[in-house]
């Protein structure tokens, strides 16, 4: 099982990444593209970091928005290192 974070460890993690917010015991960040196909393709590619991390992300999409929300679901649905490692894989995609 996963170390679930503190509120302030959490809050200090974020300090290091870019446009992510913890909120509802998720940590989220939403990405903008040029269109539609370049969505898509950022999809496909974090796909394949979540994939290899074992690690399945939260995601909606709406034509060039794609809304990203990260938590650990075998740590009680809490924010743990694990979302943390992936964020930072997520924004090294887009």
């Amino acid at each position: 099982m996963q170390n679930i974070l503190s509120e302030s460890e959490i809050e200090k993690n974020l300090k290091q990444l870019n446009g992510w917010e913890f909120r509802d015991n998720k940590i989220r960040k939403t990405f903008h593209f040029r269109s539609f196909r370049d969505a898509m393709s950022f999809l496909i590619r974090l796909s394949y970091e979540a994939e290899e991390q074992n690690h399945h992300p939260e995601i909606l999409n709406c034509y060039n928005q794609v809304e990203v929300f990260l938590n650990t679901h075998d740590a009680n649905n809490k924010v743990t290192d694990k979302d943390f490692k992936l964020a930072n894989l997520i924004d090294q995609v887009a």
